[in-house]
């Protein structure tokens, strides 16, 4: 699978909700190396705080295959998931998650996050998810910096 590809355009998504005045976040739903989803973060648009990039990309992801099961489907986030995205990811079955900026870099532009990493949550949980963090991290890391320079939006 072409990972660089997949997070090349969860990262256009992230700069696209940056535009319209929402979090840096992005994310990429693949099912047998076709885009099934690719959705921004809309905490603000939708008055939802439960509108991360993830949950967006999961709600289209299903609809679009008219099913909850995503078993066989690969998530690409621009920013490793919170708790309450990683719950709808293990719960989507999901089977494998890339992501670029950490947590850490989340909590260090403003957002409040938890400290807790996915691979933890997910060893804590038991869940088959695999994790791993892209090779494109850093270009991932940078949204925070270009979001903070449109000065749009807010952390929450």
């Amino acid at each position: 699978m072409d990972d660089e590809k997949f997070m090349k355009i969860a990262i256009a998504k992230a700069q696209e909700g940056i535009a319209q005045g929402q979090a840096p976040f992005g994310a990429v739903i693949v099912l047998g190396g076709e885009v099934v989803a690719a959705t921004h973060n809309t905490v603000w648009r939708d008055s939802d705080p439960t509108a991360h990039a993830e949950v967006n990309a999961i709600r289209q992801a299903a609809r679009a295959l008219k099913q909850i099961n995503l078993q066989g489907c690969h998530l690409f986030s621009t920013c490793e998931p919170c708790p309450m995205c990683l719950g709808a990811v293990h719960w989507s079955k999901i089977s494998r998650l890339v992501f670029g900026a950490t947590i850490t870099n989340a909590l260090s532009a403003g957002f409040s996050e938890f400290l807790v990493s996915a691979v933890t949550l997910v060893e804590m949980g038991k869940s088959g998810i695999c994790i791993e963090t892209s090779p494109m991290a850093c270009e991932c890391s940078r949204l925070f910096e270009e979001w903070r320079k449109r000065d749009l939006s807010k952390a929450y």
